[in-house]
């Protein structure tokens, strides 16, 4: 203990040298005071209790607060108000109008009315007719130019085919939607089958010619032997196969069943039926030799998919019935009278239930259905689509909002034209023109008639695609975007029932 108390002379001079350092500034810094006064100082404060600081409002945009939560939670009280209020004045004007069995009455009294059963068949004979093709050309049966003939025929009659059925059957407009809906995914899935295994042949073929030459120069200098280019040859195809599998773990992570060498499918042995249809039937358009597999199915995952699903659909059928039929019927007049003002107000009235389905038909069909079939098929690339909800210009909404289709047209479309010396902007121009072709064609053959609505519609995106990005930015391009969807799409919807509500009832 007396150890630890005894101190040296010089740690007590240094200590008092320190003290006597510290002591002036304390007598300059704090000035001695009697009272209050003197621990109110001493406190930091002043007398009178100042409490006014140098600061902007906070909605000024120089303040620098970002936290709006509670206007965002008001925006949808009033939401859920004004559409109670809508509901309301729905049911006390037309009572309730859902009949949960009025399609399926439909669909048996009137067995035209279902997408036909033999048109929905008669798709595969087109699809073997390719697969023929493609086992002829790979054999070298017959030329890659009669070959690529008769793909084009091929296609053109998938066009053609399911136009003139509905045109002389004349199906109920949904079934004929379905129908031309298949036909049009076969239409895609087809082209990206044949050029893919045109890819694979061509690189076949030069890899074959490739190794001859090697071959003849090895043979011409006499430098290597035939059993040391076979070594050579199987360690570039297993370095290869095992960059492949690599790539494929690595993208999926572990949800991904890990490829094995020998499991690697490679052209002409991708060439069967069972690879076909897994092709046809799997939620993508564009083939590969090789797609990623989950490890099982997920039951619990199916069943969630498969109940979003029914309910979905049930609700979207009911919301039909009960507000779009009525708010269609009376808007049929002031179309015919071209009332602007009560245009307009029918557009804005139909604008708010025919976003809403629409937005359940994308959340029902983008992830239910399409889960529904990549978790049966083991298909393991999820990425229907991306957050097209927060786009800020048109462009990233129409690559973001369809995955599938975007990754279609940008390898079969965008790419090949920009190889082929065309700018980005013809590419893009295309490609919007194609989309409009498909969609006027889904909407014109089963209505039985041809108005350019949807095609109008379809292009008129270019130019509102450059007007929002060199005028809109950030979150005024994001709102452009979402007035274009909601106000758009009941104009189309409006004047296509006119116009066939025109040629079927009259005037």
């Amino acid at each position: 203990m007396a150890t630890k108390t005894v101190q040296s002379g010089s740690e007590v001079r240094n200590r008092k040298t320190s003290e006597k350092d510290k002591s002036p500034e304390k007598k300059k810094t704090e000035p001695v005071t009697s009272g209050s006064d003197g621990e109110e100082e001493e406190n930091g404060r002043q007398p009178d209790d100042p409490i006014h600081v140098a600061q902007d409002s906070l909605l000024s945009h120089t303040s620098g607060f970002s936290n709006y939560r509670g206007f965002l939670n008001l925006c949808i009280v009033l939401l859920a108000m004004s559409s109670s209020r809508l509901v309301l004045e729905n049911l006390i004007k037309y009572g309730i109008l859902v009949d949960p069995i009025y399609f399926i009455k439909l669909f048996i009294e009137d067995p035209y009315s279902l997408p036909s059963g033999l048109l929905g068949m008669s798709i595969n004979i087109f699809i073997l007719l390719q697969f023929g093709n493609e086992i002829l050309v790979s054999k070298d049966k017959i030329s890659e130019q009669l070959s690529y003939a008769l793909t084009v025929i091929n296609c053109s009659v998938i066009a053609t085919f399911p136009v003139i059925v509905i045109t002389l059957v004349r199906p109920n407009p949904v079934g004929g939607f379905i129908s031309l809906g298949m036909y049009t995914i076969g239409f895609m899935k087809i082209i990206s089958y044949s050029v893919t295994n045109k890819w694979c042949r061509h690189a076949l073929r030069e890899t074959k010619a490739d190794k001859k030459k090697e071959v003849k120069k090895d043979r011409r200098k006499k430098k290597s032997s035939k059993r040391s280019l076979e070594k050579n040859a199987s360690e570039d195809e297993k370095t290869t196969e095992s960059k492949d599998a690599d790539t494929i773990t690595k993208e999926n992570g572990a949800m991904v069943q890990q490829l094995k060498q020998e499991d690697l499918v490679h052209y002409p042995c991708n060439l069967n039926i069972k690879d076909l249809y897994y092709f046809m039937l799997a939620p993508t358009l564009v083939y590969q030799l090789n797609f990623p597999r989950t490890k099982r199915i997920r039951k619990r995952f199916l069943l969630r998919r498969i109940i979003e699903m029914i309910f979905l659909i049930q609700l979207s059928l009911g919301l039909i019935q009960q507000w779009i039929v009525p708010l269609i019927t009376n808007a049929m007049k002031p179309f015919s009278d071209m009332d602007i003002f009560r245009m307009i107000e029918r557009i804005l009235k139909l604008a708010v239930p025919n976003h809403l389905i629409w937005l359940m038909f994308f959340y029902f069909y983008f992830h239910s259905f399409l889960n529904i079939m990549g978790e049966l098929l083991r298909f393991a690339d999820r990425e229907f689509y991306q957050d097209w909800w927060n786009s800020e210009t048109v462009g990233y909404f129409w690559q973001n909002w369809n995955i599938p289709v975007y990754r279609w047209c940008k390898r079969h479309v965008y790419k090949p034209m920009l190889r082929r010396g065309f700018s980005k902007f013809q590419a893009n121009v295309m490609v919007f023109f194609l989309s409009a072709v498909g969609h006027e064609y889904l909407v014109s053959v089963p209505l039985h008639m041809f108005r350019l609505w949807a095609f109008m519609g379809m292009l008129m995106q270019v130019p509102l695609a450059f007007f929002v990005s060199a005028f809109l930015k950030h979150h005024y391009g994001n709102m452009a975007v979402w007035m274009s969807l909601i106000i758009g799409q009941p104009i189309a919807v409006l004047m296509y029932v006119h116009d066939y509500y025109i040629l079927t009832y009259g005037s």
